[in-house]
């Protein structure tokens, strides 16, 4: 990491307008690499934060600036909410269910399908 800080850009035109947008990159990616994403190439580095900071360098980073990048947050956050209020549903239904399993021990006391059954079976061996 030493020896990538003196490559960062002093003046002059590229991909970055600033340090700050530089940083603001890398930290993105270093997220999404502590996430699990896959590295655009093989480094020298190992720690995701300085892979991170030479991928941004390197410009093998895709960024969005300005009212597109307002946009893919906004695009994100509902993305996630419809993710997680799914996921929540699914838990609640499946706590509901073993809840309700649990309690019909104690609260249902009707007699199961099976022993239906064999009450009917018996009824009509005693009629018949």
């Amino acid at each position: 990491m030493i020896d990538t800080l003196p490559l960062l850009p002093d003046e002059g035109p590229g991909q970055f307008d600033s340090r700050y947008r530089i940083v603001l990159v890398a930290v993105q990616r270093a997220k999404q690499l502590m996430q699990g994403a896959k590295r655009s190439q093989p480094s020298k580095y190992s720690k995701d934060t300085s892979i991170a900071l030479e991928e941004a360098l390197q410009g093998r980073i895709d960024f969005l600036v300005g009212e597109e990048a307002r946009q893919a947050i906004r695009e994100g956050k509902r993305m996630v909410a419809r993710e997680f209020d799914q996921s929540l549903l699914a838990e609640t239904d499946e706590d509901a269910r073993e809840i309700k399993k649990q309690l019909s021990v104690y609260v249902d006391d009707s007699p199961k399908e099976e022993v239906k059954e064999e009450v009917k079976e018996e009824v009509k061996e005693t009629e018949g």
